[in-house]
């Protein structure tokens, strides 16, 4: 267990957080790769189980869940997909401006997905995940200060009518959190 949030937590440092779940046969995207080059500034793992991982109508198992947030105000919910005939397998939700409605939920909207495997063209050798326009929502109960989140909920629709859904349930671990390096904050908060 801790050697997979390793791995994911690498990925997302280098890069590479989001890939995509599913078969070998990759889901094709319309939308050219962006050119942003931000860098994770903090990283929540979360422990629990996927009670739904859907990922453009296939139903998957997950590894793990992370909360990862860019120094430019990004925000992916990742998901470490559970396939045993690809380790490269990650699904992102990706939005920004994500809103505290109280101290114990957050809501992201979801403007893109980020899917990859190891079919994927690779940057120093981490597979780059494809952007897929999408809209969406993820919300989060609970609260990463206090290292407790009870459930994260995702759903979103890319550009092609693919949907993707997660519905994460925590098992109660509190949530390891390691801020990598000191940036503004992007949340906008209600009680400010």
């Amino acid at each position: 267990m801790r050697l997979r949030r390793q791995v994911l937590a690498a990925s997302l440092v280098a890069l590479a957080s989001p890939c995509f779940a599913g078969s070998s046969a990759p889901i094709p995207v319309n939308n050219p790769p962006a050119q942003q080059r931000a860098f994770i500034d903090l990283l929540a793992l979360m422990s629990g189980h996927c009670k739904t991982l859907k990922v453009a109508g296939r139903t998957f198992a997950c590894k793990t869940v992370a909360y990862a947030h860019g120094d430019q105000g990004r925000v992916n919910f990742t998901v470490a997909v559970d396939d045993p005939t690809d380790e490269s397998h990650v699904v992102s939700f990706s939005g920004e401006n994500g809103k505290r409605a109280d101290d114990n939920s957050y809501e992201l909207p979801v403007d893109r997905m980020l899917l990859n495997s190891k079919d994927r063209p690779k940057v120093d050798g981490l597979p780059v995940p494809a952007e897929q326009a999408s809209t969406g929502t993820c919300r989060q109960t609970g609260n990463f200060a206090a290292k407790k989140v009870n459930d994260v909920t995702c759903s979103a629709t890319d550009s092609e009518g693919r949907k993707y859904e997660l519905l994460f349930v925590s098992d109660g671990t509190p949530v390891s959190v390691r801020r990598i390096r000191q940036s503004s904050p992007s949340i906008q908060d209600p009680f400010k």
